[in-house]
């Protein structure tokens, strides 16, 4: 049984709410989800997968990783077939990483030998259980483990897969056509909130920028640490690509006037939930990703945007459909072939599924603008009868 409270996390917050009179919702989704002991992403839990708290697209099945090895593979034609990194920021349990690996090891043996993977994760705990379950190609000194500053110079690939959409974000209002921010003050044995000016100018000049503000009474979020990441993802990055997978929207549509609410959300044994203050650091907070903040913070460090669009067009262009009927194939149980079927449209499907709520960005540096496999044109898949 997972615990569902952290007294020390809970005492530790209160302190510094009461040392600074009050903590921007930011900086306590930081320390809930950070904390270096006690935070969400730092502590050993188990958070994907039916015993955690939500699934992944690599955690529903490894087709996901063996479609990505793909667009991978032909990245590293395109820098010259030499020596490739991929870097992999917040890989979680290693899943991933492994799907990709083995997809490599198995379909294109001369990528595998000039690779090197490099994941970057602040959690000992995740390092371990990454350790584990990637150990076999550790022992062929094709993974290793580092910080963000060490990629300097790398060519490759930076790759992420719902990371984006846990950083920590401001909560914005408009009231009497003025923007306000949310804080978080104490109230007895809990925790409140408060409307204040807004903690950072950065924020207006967000909005200032791409031209849209909240509706008159609406609250959103604005994720500062995204834009922020991305240049220092930019930075290290000598020549290829970045791969950022999330759900997520364009600014016209994350600030769009029907969202009254915002799209925050809370996660915890598969229920979403809207209460930031309970289990603090015992459940994962998300946001939507302004995938407009990062293809423009991106191109101010050099980024090309060479691809956006839902994940159900990524999946197909790289050949989804050839893969389900081959898997299909090689399955002789019937109903262990329709739970694969159903398994895998989790990925592409739009309703009840990740097919269109996910995006792909891929941008590029100093790589021109070539045709990626990931480009091809739905109407362009050769149709297949009766796989879905």
């Amino acid at each position: 049984m997972q615990e569902n409270h952290k007294p020390e996390l809970l005492k530790e917050i209160s302190r510094q709410i009461d040392a600074s009179q009050g903590l921007s919702f930011a900086e306590f989704m930081n320390l809930a989800l950070y904390h270096p002991q006690h935070g969400y992403y730092t502590s050993a839990r188990t958070r994907i997968g039916k015993q955690g708290d939500f699934f992944t697209s690599s955690s529903v099945h490894a087709c996901f990783g063996q479609l990505i090895a793909r667009q991978l593979e032909q990245m590293w034609h395109l820098l010259g077939k030499g020596s490739f990194t991929i870097a992999e920021q917040g890989a979680g349990e290693g899943h991933l990483c492994l799907d990709i690996l083995d997809a490599i090891d198995s379909e294109a043996p001369e990528f595998y030998s000039q690779l090197n993977y490099r994941i970057v994760e602040i959690s000992d705990d995740n390092c371990r259980r990454q350790a584990e379950r990637l150990q076999r190609h550790v022992d062929e000194g094709r993974v290793e483990w580092c910080r963000l500053p060490q990629l300097k110079g790398m060519q490759g690939c930076f790759l992420s897969n719902e990371l984006v959409d846990a950083f920590p974000v401001h909560l914005v209002e408009k009231h009497g056509g003025q923007l306000q921010e949310v804080y978080v003050l104490n109230d007895g044995e809990a925790f409140r909130e408060e409307l204040r000016p807004l903690s950072r100018p950065e924020i207006r000049n967000y909005f200032e920028q791409i031209g849209i503000e909240p509706l008159e009474g609406n609250r959103c979020e604005v994720n500062l640490f995204a834009g922020q990441w991305i240049q220092q993802v930019a930075e290290v990055i000598k020549k290829g690509f970045v791969i950022t997978i999330d759900y997520g929207y364009l600014a016209e549509d994350l600030y769009a006037p029907h969202r009254h609410s915002g799209t925050f959300l809370c996660y915890h044994r598969h229920q979403t939930n809207e209460e930031p203050f309970q289990r603090v650091g015992c459940q994962d907070m998300t946001a939507h990703v302004d995938f407009s903040r990062l293809q423009m913070a991106g191109q101010q460090r050099g980024l090309k945007t060479l691809y956006f669009g839902q994940q159900y067009q990524f999946l197909m262009a790289l050949g989804f459909l050839e893969l389900l009927v081959a898997m299909q194939s090689r399955e002789s149980d019937p109903k262990k072939a329709q739970a694969l079927r159903m398994n895998l449209k989790t990925l592409v499907l739009p309703e009840g599924g990740m097919g269109e709520s996910f995006k792909v960005l891929i941008q590029g540096k100093n790589v021109g603008t070539p045709e990626l496999r990931c480009q091809k044109r739905i109407q362009d898949i050769d149709p297949v009868a009766g796989i879905i």
